[in-house]
């Protein structure tokens, strides 16, 4: 190598490291603001999901008092019975549930009964009255509030409703099971009311601080609203800046705001130094593979006098490489044109075969009537061909409802109550069944399309597939598993009965069967026949039981329309 060729590789190389240099820097920083942008993005997602979580949380509890509202213990130890049942029940929901405590307190603010009855820390006898929870309730029949337990010095969300029967019911929530959760899935969550003051926290010590300056009034409001000892100095977060991302998503709590903080520094420097790095040895193997290839192109050129047949051999051959790849590519291409065909076949064969299913028989009868209409046409028996092109009308409608049932299966969206054809709703309720009844003897009555019954068509829907559903389950076993349905018209009111010839309603799920969480299943809820209740309720009917019948035996009262 000459002088001159070396100074030349000098400057080349220093071009190199100086073009790494930018590119790494250059990288760097593109990478650190994709990374903190998705570090942003995924905070607010992992911040919706535990909102939801918290939504979800409060949500369950704040049906336990609407359900006890109706209790026949609440109402008697309100009216002054003895209260040993109410704690016994209390007791053993609190158990079940995972609530704090519950309680319920009369008109005069002491309480009558509590989940923790037992223990020395017991409500019973305590009054209630400064709570504000108490005061809101007992007026507008429902409050929350989030304060210190005055006896267990624990805080909590108290949920508190009136019942018919006046008094105040209350559900302590506390949040540890959250709060441990939200710190298992790292990052600083907090929950804040509108003030500022931090109410749940993934960090204890975050607990009762504040998100930005209160004045000292209202802190001191808010203190003596929710228990908290005067004394505490707050503590005061630290604005989300620089290295520290927040995400900020409103809860259903009224006032509530969840707000999610991560430290992203460590996370932007390592995907910044990655991608510099990256970015400096692919400038710097670029530059390798160009020096390569500009010593290859010399060496070459001194070695053109001595190799000229050997370059025009390789020539050749390498155009016959060429040309044979070409040809294996173009192959390749037709085999990978021939997949896409068959995969887009497959998935038009998947779409279409329940409809396929679903409506081989009538296109069999369509067939059958359209060749049997020909040979009356030769005959000259109109009439009769006008009958079969009739029913060819109507197998053809039956095909469109088919698939219109289909294609709406996944869509459904619940609708105002209007009049409906009693005998679509039901279709429509063992389409979405049709698999559980497979093994079912179904007896059902013929249904005209002139049926019609006021009502809303999903929620309706939903009535029935519960009724069949909850029957079905109860036939498991059975050697003759068997579900009549009959309807009855009279006075503007129609009646529909579905009755199975399972073992029935035992007598002890009987006596609270259209209750909250009454049920025989181990897995079951208790809550089905409560929802079919409430919603024939709101159609204008009723769902009643009708224990004199065998097996079990639902009648439903709606109006005819």
């Amino acid at each position: 190598m000459t002088r001159r060729d070396s100074f030349s590789g000098w400057r080349y190389w220093a071009l190199a490291a100086l073009l790494g240099a930018v590119v790494a820097v250059a990288g760097g920083w593109i990478a650190g603001n994709r990374t903190r942008d998705t570090l942003v993005a995924g905070a607010r997602t992992n911040a919706q999901l535990r909102a939801a979580l918290l939504d979800s949380e409060i949500a369950r509890f704040r049906l336990l008092p609407l359900a006890l509202g109706d209790d026949r213990d609440v109402a008697a130890t309100l009216a002054g019975a003895p209260p040993r049942a109410l704690n016994e029940k209390l007791e053993s929901l609190a158990r079940t549930t995972g609530a704090a405590a519950i309680y319920v307190i009369g008109a005069d603010g002491r309480t009558r009964a509590a989940s923790n009855w037992r223990t020395p820390q017991s409500f019973v006898g305590s009054d209630y009255r400064f709570r504000r929870y108490f005061r809101e309730a007992s007026t507008r029949g429902e409050a929350s509030q989030f304060a210190l337990g005055t006896v267990s010095r624990h805080s909590g969300l108290y949920l508190a409703r009136r019942p018919p029967t006046n008094g105040v019911i209350v559900v302590k929530l506390e949040f540890d099971a959250i709060e441990t959760a939200w710190r298992r899935a790292g990052g600083d969550t907090y929950v804040e009311d509108p003030a500022g003051l931090v109410l749940v926290a993934s960090d204890p010590g975050l607990r009762f601080a504040v998100a930005r300056p209160i004045l000292p009034a209202v802190l001191a409001a808010l203190r003596r609203e929710a228990a908290l000892p005067e004394s505490s100095a707050p503590v005061l977060l630290p604005p989300a800046r620089g290295d520290l991302i927040e995400a900020r998503v409103a809860t259903s709590q009224p006032g509530w705001t969840l707000a999610l903080r991560r430290a992203v520094g460590p996370a932007v420097a390592a995907a910044q130094r990655t991608a510099g790095l990256a970015g400096l040895m692919a400038v710097l193997a670029l530059a390798l593979l160009l020096w390569g290839l500009r010593q290859r192109a010399t060496q070459r050129q001194r070695r053109t006098s001595e190799l000229e047949v050997a370059v025009a051999e390789r020539t050749a051959e390498l155009r016959r490489e060429i040309e044979e790849r070409a040809a294996l590519e173009a192959r390749a291409a037709d085999l990978r044109e021939g997949l896409r065909q068959a995969n887009r076949l497959a998935t038009l064969g998947q779409v279409t075969a329940s409809v396929a299913h679903e409506t081989a028989q009538p296109v069999a009868a369509i067939r059958t009537y359209a060749e049997t209409s020909v040979q009356l046409l030769e005959h000259g028996a109109t009439d009769m061909v006008r009958g079969n092109l009739e029913t060819i009308r109507r197998l053809s409608d039956r095909i469109g409802a088919v698939t219109a049932q289909l294609r709406g299966f996944s869509r459904r969206q619940p609708g105002e109550v209007r009049p409906l054809p009693l005998a679509e709703v039901l279709d429509g309720a063992l389409l979405i069944l049709k698999e559980q009844l497979r093994n079912v003897r179904l007896e059902r009555p013929t249904i005209g399309g002139h049926l019609l019954v006021m009502g809303g068509r999903v929620r309706l829907e939903q009535v029935f597939v519960n009724l069949l559903q909850n029957a079905s389950e109860a036939l498991a076993g059975r050697a003759d598993p068997t579900i009549t349905i009959r309807t009855t018209l009279a006075d503007g009111l129609v009646w529909v009965r579905i009755q199975d010839n399972g073992p029935g309603i035992a007598p002890d799920i009987a006596a609270r069967l259209f209750t909250p969480f009454a049920t025989s299943r181990s897995n079951g809820l208790g809550l089905g026949l409560v929802i079919a209740s409430d919603i024939m309720t709101e159609l204008g009917g009723s769902l009643r039981w009708l224990p004199d019948e065998g097996g079990a035996c639902f009648e439903l009262e709606l109006r005819q329309a």
